[in-house]
Parts: C-alpha cells; structure tokens; sequence
C-alpha cells in the first residue's frame, strides 16, 4: 500500500488522478502544509470502520478468515408464555 500526499490545489486540479491513486492506497490532502482530509477508496473506508458491514460482507473480506464476533446480549425482552 503506497500512500500519495496532495495538497488542496493539486487535489481540486486533478480530482480524478487522486481518485485513482485511492487504488494504491490512501490519499492525504493537505491544508496550507497540514495534513486536513484523507481519501479513501468505499471498499478501504468499510473495512477501517467495520461497523456496517453485513455477515456476508464480513466473511467475504480478504485475508484474515478469524475475526471476533460478539453479539449483544438480550434482557428482559423475552417475556413467558401464557398459556392458561
């Protein structure tokens, strides 16, 4: 993963070659020498944030196959039948 630095003129001169560069790795734009914004391509930003990623999704991701699965635990929803 190769990571490219642009800064804010670059990146609204050539939007599209910073699109592309997202292929290689993320793109850090810069604000007056700062790093301010970082781009990324949809498939990078799912993984970084892993929160809203279907079951499916989630077994399909390359590479590592053993990931951590802790579901919440459910109280006092469950009520018992009435069954009189």
């Amino acid at each position: 993963m190769t990571a490219t630095t642009l800064t804010s003129r670059e990146f609204n001169q050539d939007t599209s070659g910073a699109k592309k560069a997202t292929r290689r790795g993320p793109v850090f734009i810069t604000d007056r020498g700062r790093p301010a914004h970082v781009l990324l391509t949809i498939e990078d930003y799912r993984r970084l944030a892993g929160g809203n990623m279907s079951l499916a999704e989630a077994l399909a991701q390359p590479g590592e196959a053993d990931f951590e699965f802790k579901p919440p635990r459910i109280s006092g929803v469950l009520k018992p039948a009435n069954l009189g």
